[in-house]
C-alpha cells in the first residue's frame, strides 16, 4: 500500500467531506449532528492556513485528510497546535494515521511548533487508544459537555511534545 500526501486544495473537497460526514453521521469522533454541505471545505482550508493540510492517498485514491490549526490565535500560543485528522472507514487500522501524524509532527517542527493538542470524545476509544500508543497524554476533560445522539459524553483532551 503506498500512502502519499499532497497539499489540501478545492478539488478535494467533494472526498473530504464524504470522508468528514461518514463520521458525522455514524459516531461520535466528528463532533456535529449533521452533515455538512461541500462548501464547509472552505472551513477547513480556512482553520488550517498557514499550518500543514494534507489529503491523504492511498494508490491515487483520496482516503483521508490530516491538518494542524491554531488552538489559540494569539500569538503568545504560536508553539501549540491543535491536530485533525480522519481516515476512511474502509481504511482504518491499517497504518494511515500513523504515518499522517509522522508527517505532521515533522512539518510541525519545521514552524516552531513544540506542542499538539487532540480533542478527543470519551465514546472514541479508538483514537484514545491510537493517541496513547503514539505518545499522547491526557491533559484535561471536560465532563458531559456535547450531546450527540441523545448521549452526553465529554472531551478528553491530549497532548503531545513533539520538541
Amino acid at each position: 500500500m503506498k500512502i502519499s500526501f499532497e497539499q489540501m486544495v478545492g478539488e478535494h473537497r467533494k472526498e473530504i467531506i464524504d470522508i468528514y460526514n461518514y463520521y458525522v453521521e455514524n459516531d461520535f469522533s466528528a463532533y456535529p449532528e449533521k452533515s455538512f454541505p461541500y462548501e464547509y471545505y472552505d472551513k477547513f482550508l480556512e482553520m488550517a492556513k498557514g499550518y500543514p493540510a494534507y489529503s491523504i492517498f492511498v494508490n491515487k485514491q483520496i482516503v483521508g485528510f490530516c491538518f494542524l490549526h491554531a488552538y489559540n490565535s494569539i500569538s503568545t500560543f504560536k508553539a501549540c497546535a491543535e491536530i485533525t485528522y480522519f481516515i476512511d472507514k474502509m481504511f482504518t487500522g491499517k497504518g494511515i494515521g500513523k504515518v499522517a501524524l509522522e508527517k505532521l509532527e515533522k512539518e510541525a517542527r519545521k514552524i516552531g511548533i513544540k506542542r499538539i493538542l487532540a480533542s478527543i470524545a470519551s465514546e472514541n476509544d479508538q483514537s484514545l487508544i491510537f493517541h496513547r500508543k503514539n505518545g499522547f497524554r491526557e491533559c484535561g476533560k471536560f465532563e458531559k459537555i456535547i450531546t450527540k445522539k441523545g448521549k452526553q459524553f465529554d472531551i478528553i483532551w491530549m497532548q503531545k511534545d513533539i520538541e
